[in-house]
């Protein structure tokens, strides 16, 4: 990492065999230092310098998945009675337990399996441990907690893990300094999820690292880190949109809609150079589509108009939203006012969150009466075929409009192949590299290409422009 001592992380003290832990460690290295031969050693950034530590073997039984770890920061709020104790007894069985379920488990949704982790058990089980991970005196896992959570699934508590190991004057912000220059990179074998990803970005950011180091830190451009930074925005507004029966949607809710997110990021700051009205009606429109579940190629449907043009003609009465008209909005200090949000974008605003709302109560697990819940799940459901039945005439038209614009497009698209051929003959001149009777037979294809698409232009187009009139005459087409 190119900082040191760059973010400030929670204390969760030591774990309670960190003694009995350090003696064996301080054992181990001492038997690495007095054996014959080359020592393995692991070179790590520390402290923004270089280094090499050590490897050694501990049995995974003695050590300690880190509660810090960034690896399952989002799915840590997959059930919040133990999350809460993990900040409060991080080193107790139930917590040490419930990381490792978490570790295990798929990363948009904890209650299944993840398939790459059996993956990593089975490499593990038939190849061993290739690379070593990383850990504290006191025992706890720095680089390496999917690994432990393998081998103890594999072959139990007594099972060896190799390990390097940090100084003892490691304190809790050189681990999460270390986990994120190692672990946050595109090169590991397990990569973090999405939202895990963003919540690194976010805390660098709050710490104050420039984004360029921080792009840097995890291979990408400032630009990719920016959209990281407006998604992260993005989600984190309709979480709290979502609050309803006191219930709110969790951050695992987004963790498949990525890659939807980030092109919406990239529709909307197109947009907004634009017309920033246009760009949030078209946000607020595809935010909406995007959690009723619709794929990407869906979601590219709907403009700033899908609103008022196709949704608002099919959603229910009883499920539509009923918004007065915003009143403008006073400039401080100059005694001006200035319109407020129109009362399309405001009904587009309330549709999402009642879509937000309805998503969060059908999926929560807390003891809400089964009635509300599947009130929600109901509302929610009749949401999204109403989106489904709007979408359906958007594709259509959008269907006609590609075929209007196909002709053109692929005029122009010629235009650019011609004008290169330009530039192909200028460059053949000096080399006299040109093939002289190829070029002609050429011409001579373009020549009957241009009277065929002449002949079929003065069928089509009844009014001719200037433009038609030109190739009708250059390739003598008459009626």
């Amino acid at each position: 990492m190119a900082q040191q001592e760059r973010i400030v992380t929670t204390d969760y003290g030591r774990p309670p065999r960190a003694a009995e832990n350090q003696s064996l460690v301080e054992t181990r290295l001492k038997e690495a230092l007095g054996a014959d031969g080359a020592r393995e050693t692991l070179t790590v950034d520390w402290r923004g310098q270089p280094a090499h530590f050590d490897v050694i073997h501990l049995p995974v039984g003695n050590l300690y998945y880190n509660p810090a770890t960034h690896r399952v920061r989002a799915q840590r709020s997959h059930d919040p009675a133990k999350d809460t104790l993990l900040d409060v007894d991080p080193w107790s069985p139930q917590s040490q337990e419930y990381l490792d379920h978490l570790l295990k488990a798929l990363p948009a949704d904890p209650s299944k399996p993840d398939p790459e982790f059996e993956g990593l058990a089975e490499s593990l089980k038939e190849y061993g441990q290739s690379d070593p991970g990383l850990v504290t005196r006191d025992g706890i896992i720095v680089n390496g907690n999917t690994r432990r959570a393998a081998l103890l699934q594999i072959s139990g508590p007594a099972q060896s893990m190799r390990l390097a190991v940090l100084p003892e004057s490691c304190s809790w912000t050189d681990i999460t300094n270390v986990e994120l220059s190692l672990q946050l990179r595109r090169d590991h074998r397990r990569d973090y999820s999405y939202i895990n990803r963003l919540l690194a970005i976010d805390e660098l950011v709050v710490q104050g690292v420039p984004l360029g180091v921080i792009a840097a830190t995890f291979r990408t451009t400032v630009a990719s880190c920016k959209q990281d930074q407006w998604v992260l925005s993005c989600v984190r507004s309709m979480i709290e949109r979502s609050e309803a029966q006191g219930i709110k949607l969790s951050l695992l809710a987004f963790e498949e809609r990525s890659e939807r997110l980030k092109e919406l990021h990239r529709r909307y700051m197109k947009d907004l150079a634009v017309d920033s009205d246009k760009a949030e009606l078209t946000k607020e429109s595809r935010l909406a589509a995007i959690m009723l579940d619709y794929a990407k190629t869906d979601v590219r449907l709907i403009e700033p108009e899908f609103q008022s043009r196709y949704l608002a003609k099919v959603i229910p009465e009883e499920l539509r939203p009923h918004v007065a008209e915003s009143a403008p909005v006073a400039i401080p200090g100059l005694g001006r006012s200035v319109k407020g949000a129109s009362q399309e974008l405001a009904a587009a605003k309330a549709l999402t969150d009642s879509i937000l709302k309805a998503k969060a109560v059908a999926e929560s697990s807390s003891s809400l009466p089964s009635a509300v819940v599947t009130d929600a799940s109901q509302k929610w459901n009749s949401l999204r075929e109403a989106m489904g039945e709007a979408l359906e005439p958007a594709g259509k038209d959008e269907r006609i409009r590609k075929r209007k614009q196909a002709a053109p497009g692929r005029l122009l698209d010629a235009c650019q192949d011609i004008d290169q051929c330009v530039t192909d003959l200028v460059l053949s001149r000096g080399t006299r590299s040109l093939d002289e009777e190829s070029f002609d037979e050429a011409v001579l294809k373009l020549k009957e290409s241009l009277r065929t698409l002449a002949l079929e232009t003065r069928r089509t187009i009844a009014a001719p422009g200037d433009g038609v009139n030109w190739l009708l005459e250059a390739l003598t087409v008459r009626p």
